[in-house]
């Protein structure tokens, strides 16, 4: 498990985790400040300068998740994480690649009032022995504080939050504690996608390399690989949502429509809805093509080309029999109709 500890910079995120590891037995600090502080030494200073803030790293996030994931399967028990958040889809990326790995989330937002938050900054900086880097941190964290507010909306609707106006690191610790123990503090649930009320329409694009060879990815939100693509919009063709889905996921524009290789008839199963699930043929990626392919991180953690046999050990049961009818389909130069992963017709 990780308790995530999220605040405004000067909440006192840090000085509360550092409490609470003393009262969650058998608990780790992990510090994401300090996979930032690797990559500031990491990285060319090029790359450095073109982000305000390592947060907007897709390696950051990336490193992030796989850090905090090899530090329970190594050491076990909580881990409790001191970092602030406040980009909903960085949220989704990093609490959605530790959902994919079946590590559950407890998130905790530290909401001192506004005046309290502005001069335990200042207090703070005006005991640091360089003046000039002082201020800057003073400025820096005055300028973050309007973002925080303004993310409060959604942080608030997903978090437990304390309010640690009058608390002490320690007296905070214990709130976090005490709501973790009485399950106020609840396993923070991952939707990328509002929840469906009834049967979806959704478009996957299958592309190939030149040895034949098709694309999967690795989604950030949900255990399993896919095919690039997603739900069709109200009103979208189904063909221009696959290539739409392809160039936000991926990074790479079609030039033609593809062409439908399938339509399956997914059966409702509680608690989801079922609905129909096309694949395409997107066609051949040349190899100048494949090596553009970009991430969002948001919702894709990897992605990789790999054979049939190799997909059987990737995809979950269902979409596997979706491929290879798929595939079988596309050596036919046909369309197949399917019912729940079986053709007919």
């Amino acid at each position: 498990m990780i308790v995530w500890i999220n605040g405004a910079f000067g909440a006192g995120k840090t000085s509360t985790a550092r409490e609470l590891v003393d009262l969650i037995p058998n608990s780790t600090l992990y510090d994401p400040e300090l996979t930032g502080g690797f990559l500031d030494q990491l990285l060319p200073q090029k790359r450095r300068d073109e982000v305000g803030d390592f947060q907007d790293l897709p390696m950051w996030r990336r490193m992030v998740v796989d850090t905090a994931a090899a530090l329970l399967a190594e050491v076990g028990g909580v881990l409790v994480v001191p970092m602030t958040l406040i980009r909903q889809e960085y949220r989704d990326e990093i609490f959605g690649g530790l959902a994919a790995r079946r590590i559950e989330v407890r998130h905790v937002v530290l909401a001192p009032d506004e005046t309290i938050l502005r001069a335990r900054v200042d207090s703070r900086a005006a005991g640091e022995d360089d003046p000039e880097g002082a201020e800057r941190a003073r400025q820096w964290c005055h300028a973050r504080i309007e973002p925080f507010r303004d993310a409060l909306g959604w942080l608030t609707a997903d978090a437990y939050t304390v309010d640690n106006s009058l608390l002490t690191p320690a007296e905070t610790a214990k709130a976090v504690a005490e709501a973790i123990h009485a399950g106020l503090a609840a396993p923070c649930g991952i939707v990328q996608t509002p929840e469906p009320t009834g049967e979806t329409l959704a478009a996957g694009v299958l592309l190939f390399d030149e040895q034949d060879r098709f694309l999967l990815v690795d989604p950030t939100y949900k255990p399993g690989w896919e095919f690039p693509g997603g739900v069709v919009e109200p009103g979208e063709p189904p063909a221009r949502a696959g290539m739409r889905e392809v160039a936000e996921e991926i990074g790479i524009e079609l030039d033609a429509v593809p062409r439908l290789l399938l339509v399956d008839w997914e059966r409702p199963q509680p608690p989801g809805y079922g609905g129909l699930r096309l694949l395409f043929d997107g066609g051949r990626l040349a190899s100048t093509e494949a090596d553009r392919l970009l991430l969002p991180g948001a919702e894709l953690r990897g992605w990789r080309f790999v054979t049939e046999d190799e997909a059987a050990e990737l995809l979950p049961p269902v979409r596997y029999r979706r491929l290879r009818w798929a595939l079988r389909a596309r050596e036919r130069g046909t369309v197949l109709n399917l019912e729940a992963g079986v053709p007919v017709g």
